[in-house]
């Protein structure tokens, strides 16, 4: 709507994002999400979600988004199916260039999420949920009693290994080191786990399937020798992507392209809040998402209600 200014606009509809949209609303203010694709973001294509609270069977991520985003709607929060372009966070209001138009807001939500980083080998889209993951909470479970690759070093690769760990038969974790870049606490645990095995100086450089993955061929990085090691499936666990490509210039992000905002979800512009995968937290999970999405809308309301 040309010239309207809302009260508030949700970039992005994962649950963060409609999470916001659904506090909001339901207070009475005007708010409006722009979403490029449809509701849930990353969520949307993990097959089952076990680990969020009220659904005692699980329930599908997609199914889940559909729902926040219907909750959210029927309080009268609006969805704009939109491309955001460009934003003027500085202004005032906030100015929002998108493919169906420019919006205007007192008030912005970053919810633009965080894409995991692939491998970039061939067939690795389309064998996801067919062998190939990237978050072994949300998609450990398949894999109990079967025999799982982790391929990544750091940090979230070390803790994805650890729980498979307790899940999976065995896990072999592939590394290009020959040693784990994890921090130090990650190390006794997986090393002296019966059924964590290694593929140190080691690289993937093909999915092997037939209905779905069979198995990983690998390279070592020193001796270019290649070998091949069977699994049921693979966790590719080599670091997230932050989506803050429309702020960078406008607001502080930290060494690795996170928006810099705390527990708050402020950010060091007025009236800019960031929420869920986007924003510099412990963790990223989507119970942590919806409760960024609740504390964003609390503090728009103080920064509303003072008036700046």
């Amino acid at each position: 709507m040309k010239g309207h200014v809302y009260d508030m606009a949700v970039i992005g509809g994962g649950p963060g994002g409609y999470t916001a949209a659904l506090y909001a609303a339901r207070a009475g203010l005007d708010v409006v999400v722009l979403e490029k694709l449809s509701a849930g973001g990353q969520m949307a294509l993990t097959h089952q979600i076990d680990n969020y609270p009220g659904f005692e069977d699980g329930i599908d991520g997609f199914s889940l988004g559909e729902k926040i985003q219907k909750q959210a709607e029927r309080f009268g929060a609006k969805t704009e199916y939109a491309e955001v372009r460009r934003l003027d966070l500085t202004a005032c209001p906030k100015a929002i260039e998108s493919s169906e138009g420019t919006f205007y807001s007192k008030t912005v939500v970053l919810a633009t999420g965080a894409d995991p980083k692939e491998l970039g080998i061939a067939h690795e889209k389309e064998l996801v949920g067919r062998g190939v993951a990237y978050c072994a909470a949300c998609d450990g479970m398949f894999y109990r009693g079967k025999t799982v690759a982790v391929v990544g070093g750091g940090n979230s690769a070390a803790a994805d290994a650890l729980l498979l760990s307790r899940i999976a038969k065995k896990v072999i974790i592939v590394h290009r080191r020959d040693t784990l870049r994890a921090t130090k606490i990650y190390h006794k645990p997986l090393m002296t786990a019966e059924n964590v095995g290694f593929c140190w100086n080691s690289v993937a450089t093909e999915l092997l399937y037939d209905s779905k993955l069979t198995g990983l061929r690998l390279k070592d990085v020193v001796t270019g020798e290649e070998t091949v090691i069977q699994c049921d499936g693979v966790f590719i666990s080599v670091g997230r992507r932050p989506v803050t490509e429309l702020v960078k210039g406008q607001l502080e992000l930290d060494e690795r392209g996170y928006v810099v905002a705390g527990e708050t979800t402020e950010t060091a512009l007025p009236g800019v809040y960031a929420v869920g995968d986007v924003r510099t937290k412990l963790l990223r999970q989507v119970v942590t998402a919806v409760a960024d999405g609740a504390m964003a809308v609390h503090m728009a309301e103080g920064y509303l209600a003072a008036g700046d």
